[in-house]
């Protein structure tokens, strides 16, 4: 069962949890969270980055000849690019 990411529509009107987002196992054909399940604020399910493990086999060159981009963490919700 896949990991689905859920965050707060409105900051003003909801809990730590789902302000600062949280993750949740659901099945496939479970409908999407329409209230947190801890304060019942309104949630949207965030659409998340796939991860992409990199070595140091030569990984790097072949993902980056096919187009894929690395990026780093620099701050809370901000990534840069390393290639």
């Amino acid at each position: 069962m896949p990991f689905y990411r859920y965050q707060a529509k409105k900051t003003e009107a909801s809990c730590e949890k789902c302000r600062d987002g949280f993750d949740l196992r659901q099945r496939l054909s479970d409908p999407a969270l329409e209230a947190c399940p801890w304060c019942g604020a309104p949630v949207a399910r965030v659409p998340a980055l796939a991860a992409i493990g990199f070595s140091r086999s030569g990984l790097d060159d072949r993902a980056r000849a096919a187009g894929f981009t690395k990026l780093s963490r620099i701050g809370k919700g901000e990534y840069e690019r390393n290639f």
